[in-house]
C-alpha cells in the first residue's frame, strides 16, 4: 500500500548535505521512494530505497558521490517521500515517478514512443485486421510489438497478400455498397458485399493468426499441401492463388531475419559504453522470429556505472510495456533479481532476467551487443562532426566559445490568426525535441502579422521565467545563443527585449534571407558588428540554414495543429444541450453539419438520443430562432 508523500522544506536554506543530515532523523526505515527538489520545487532526482533512511543518508556523505549526484546535492532544497509495502513496489513506483517527472540528474530514456503491433479486432462476424500503437484494449488480439512502423506496415501488406481480410474500420465496412480497391488488387475477399461467407472468412482468419502466433511452418505445409492438390485436380486458378499466398508468406519470414528455436518470446538487449556516451539495442523476438531493433541512448550517463544504466534502462523501458517471458541482458543491473519479480508483477506472470554465457541465446546477446557498438560508433562521429561545425560557427561569428544550447525562435500565423511563437534547440548532440517549445500569442493589441511584437512577447515570456526560475542559470537551460529570422530590425528589437528583461550575456543572431529569398544568400547580423554574408558552400551556413529550416518547421506545425483544432470544433458547440454523445448522433445519423443545418425539426427528433426541447434548440439555432 502506497502512503501520502511527506514533503520536507527547509524555510531558510541550510547547506545541501546539511539539509539532508537534518531530515534523517524524520525518514522511516521502510522501502519506498525519494524525491530531491530544487528551490523551486522542481524535481531533481527520483530514487528508491529498501529504508529511506539509510539511503538517503548516503547523500550527505557528498565526497563519495560521484560528480553528477554531487551537483544534484548541491541544488537540494526539498525532499519528498512516499513508503511503499516492498522494495518491489517502490522499483514500480520509482520507474513511474521518473517518466513522469524526467528529473535531470536521473539516468534517462530518451524515447517514450510506444511500439505497434498488429492487431485483430474481435467483436464482428468479420473481425478487422490491422495496426495499432498505445495502450491495450479489450476485444482486440494483438501480435508484436514491431520495432518500428515500418515494419508493421511491411509485414501488414504481405499478410494481407497472404491472408485477404478486411483492413477497413466498421463504419466504411457497413456502408459498402460495391468491392473497394483492395478487393481489386486482391488484398480483401469483400466480405461487407458478401463475396465470402463467414465460415469461409473465419477459417481465412484462423489461418493467419496461426501464422502470427509462430505456427507458420503448419500453416505453410497445409497450404502447400492444398495447392498441390488443388492442380493435381486440374484446378489451376486456385492453385495460383495459394501458390501466391505462399510467397507472401515466405516474404514475412525472408523480411524477419534471424529466426531461432532457443526463444519463443524474448528481448535482447545489450549496451555498450564509450567516450562517455552509452548505446543500448534492443531486439524483439515473438514466436521464435525477430521483430525488428530499436537503438536508443540514454541522457545523463557520464559517471554512472554499468550496472547503474542497464539498471535505469529496464525500469523505464518496461513502465508503460509488457514485458516478454524472458529478457537476455548483455550484462545484468545490480539487483536483477528484484527487477525480474518487478516485471513478473507487471506482467501478471513469470519473467526471467539472465545473461546468457553460451549457447545460441549469447549469440542473440552478441549480435546485439555487435549493433549497440556500431551504433555508438556512428553516433559519436556524427557528434564528433556536430562539435566541430559549433566551433566553426563560434569562429565565423565571434562567439567566445562553440554553444553548447542554441534556441531558434520563429512565428507563425495567417494575417496574425491563430498566432503562435515557437522556439527550437539544439547542441553537441544534435537537435534536442524534448525542449521544443511554443507559446500561444496572448496580447490583444497587436496588430494582425506584427512579427516584432510577437517576437518580443515571446522572448519576453521566455526570459521571464528564466529569470524567475534559475536566475544563477544553473539549470544548463539558459541559451547561449538565440537565432531569430530577421534582419537588422528585427535583431535590435530582441535587444530592446532582453535589456527590458535585465538579461545579459547571451549572444544574439539574426539570419535574415537573401534577395527574392534564395537559400545561399542569407545575411548574418550580430550585434555591434558589421552585417555578414557566408560562401553559399559553407557548412557553418548549412548548419545555420538547418536550424531555421527546422524552427520554421516547427512553427508552421504547431501553427497548423492549432487552426485544426479551431477548426474542429463544430458549429453544434455553441448549441445548449448538446454534448459529446448528442453530438456524434446528429453527424452519424446526417453525415454532417450541413445535413443538421438543412434538416426539418421533424427530422431532427427522429434522431435516437435526442429529446423534442433539444431537436428545437439545434433547429432554431440553425434558423435564428425562427
Amino acid at each position: 500500500m502506497i502512503e501520502p508523500a511527506t514533503l520536507e522544506h527547509e524555510a531558510e536554506p541550510l547547506k545541501a548535505d546539511a539539509f539532508i543530515r537534518a531530515k534523517l532523523p524524520r525518514l522511516p526505515h521502510e522501502p519506498g521512494v525519494y524525491r530531491f527538489l530544487d528551490a523551486r520545487g522542481e524535481v531533481l532526482y527520483v530514487g528508491k530505497a529498501n529504508s529511506l533512511r539509510k539511503r538517503v543518508a548516503a547523500y550527505a556523505k557528498v565526497e563519495a558521490l560521484s560528480g553528477r549526484l554531487k551537483r544534484m546535492v548541491a541544488l537540494v532544497r526539498g525532499l519528498e517521500v512516499v513508503t511503499t509495502s516492498s522494495e518491489v513496489e517502490a522499483l514500480l513506483l520509482e520507474a513511474n515517478l521518473i517518466k513522469r517527472y524526467r528529473p535531470p540528474f536521473n539516468i534517462l530514456l530518451r524515447d517514450d514512443k510506444s511500439f505497434p503491433y498488429i492487431v485483430i479486432r474481435h467483436g464482428h462476424p468479420f473481425p478487422q485486421i490491422g495496426r495499432l500503437r498505445g495502450a491495450k484494449q479489450k476485444g482486440i488480439e494483438y501480435f508484436g510489438p514491431f520495432a518500428s512502423s515500418g515494419a508493421v506496415n511491411e509485414t501488414l501488406s504481405a499478410l494481407l497478400r497472404a491472408f485477404p481480410l478486411r483492413s477497413c474500420n466498421d463504419t466504411i465496412f457497413s456502408t459498402r455498397v460495391r468491392p473497394c480497391l483492395q478487393y481489386q488488387i486482391k488484398r480483401c475477399t469483400a466480405p461487407c458485399v458478401g463475396r465470402i461467407a463467414e465460415e469461409d472468412y473465419t477459417a481465412l482468419l484462423s489461418d493467419a493468426r496461426a501464422f502470427l502466433a509462430g505456427k507458420s511452418r503448419d500453416v505453410q505445409e497445409r497450404l502447400q499441401a492444398e495447392m498441390m492438390a488443388a492442380s493435381e485436380n486440374l484446378q489451376f486458378e486456385s492453385a495460383a492463388a495459394l501458390r501466391d499466398r505462399l510467397k507472401a508468406l515466405a516474404h514475412i519470414t525472408a523480411k524477419q531475419g534471424i529466426n531461432v528455436t532457443s526463444v519463443e518470446d524474448a528481448d535482447v538487449i545489450a549496451a555498450h559504453r564509450e567516450g562517455g556516451m552509452v548505446c543500448v539495442q534492443v531486439f524483439f523476438y515473438r514466436d521464435g522470429r525477430n521483430y525488428g531493433n530499436r537503438v536508443y541512448f540514454p541522457a545523463h550517463t557520464q559517471d554512472a556505472d554499468p550496472s547503474e544504466i542497464v539498471g535505469a534502462f529496464l525500469g523505464q523501458f518496461y513502465s508503460e510495456r509488457l514485458p516478454p517471458r524472458l529478457v537476455l541482458m548483455s550484462e545484468l543491473p545490480a539487483e536483477s533479481e528484484l527487477f525480474a519479480e518487478a516485471l513478473s508483477i507487471r506482467a501478471g506472470r513469470k519473467v526471467q532476467v539472465i545473461a546468457p554465457q553460451r549457447g545460441e541465446r549469447r549469440k542473440l546477446v552478441g549480435q546485439a551487443l555487435r549493433n549497440a557498438k556500431e551504433a555508438l560508433a556512428r553516433q559519436m562521429a556524427e557528434s564528433a562532426s556536430q562539435r566541430d561545425l559549433l566551433r566553426r560557427l563560434a569562429e565565423t561569428i565571434g562567439l567566445g566559445q562553440p554553444p553548447e544550447r542554441i534556441e531558434v525562435y520563429d512565428n507563425s500565423h495567417i494575417q496574425g490568426t491563430d498566432a503562435i511563437g515557437s522556439f527550437i534547440v539544439s547542441g553537441a548532440d544534435g537537435l534536442d525535441r524534448s525542449q521544443y517549445r511554443k507559446f500561444t500569442i496572448r496580447s490583444t493589441d497587436l496588430t494582425p502579422g506584427d512579427d516584432f511584437a510577437m517576437t518580443r512577447e515571446v522572448l519576453g515570456r521566455r526570459f521571464a521565467r528564466l529569470k524567475r526560475e534559475d536566475p544563477d542559470r544553473e539549470s544548463g537551460l539558459w541559451p547561449d545563443l538565440v537565432v531569430i529570422d530577421g534582419g537588422q530590425g528585427q535583431l535590435s528589437s530582441v535587444e530592446e527585449t532582453l535589456a527590458a528583461q535585465g538579461v545579459e550575456n547571451v549572444e544574439l543572431l539574426a539570419i535574415a534571407k537573401g534577395p527574392n529569398r534564395n537559400a545561399g544568400r542569407e545575411t548574418l547580423h550580430r550585434p555591434g558588428r558589421a552585417a555578414m554574408t557566408l560562401d553559399p558552400r559553407d557548412p557553418v551556413l548549412y548548419l545555420l540554414q538547418r536550424l531555421r529550416d527546422e524552427a520554421h518547421r516547427f512553427a508552421i506545425s504547431t501553427h497548423r495543429a492549432k487552426r485544426a483544432k479551431g477548426i474542429r470544433r463544430s458549429a453544434l458547440d455553441a448549441v445548449q444541450g448538446i454534448g459529446p454523445s448528442r453530438k456524434r448522433a446528429l453527424l452519424a445519423h446526417f453525415g454532417s453539419v450541413q445535413g443538421i443545418e438543412r434538416a426539418g425539426l421533424a427530422d431532427l427528433e427522429g434522431v435516437p438520443g435526442i429529446n423534442k426541447a433539444v431537436a428545437r434548440a439545434v433547429y432554431d439555432h440553425f434558423h435564428d430562432g425562427g
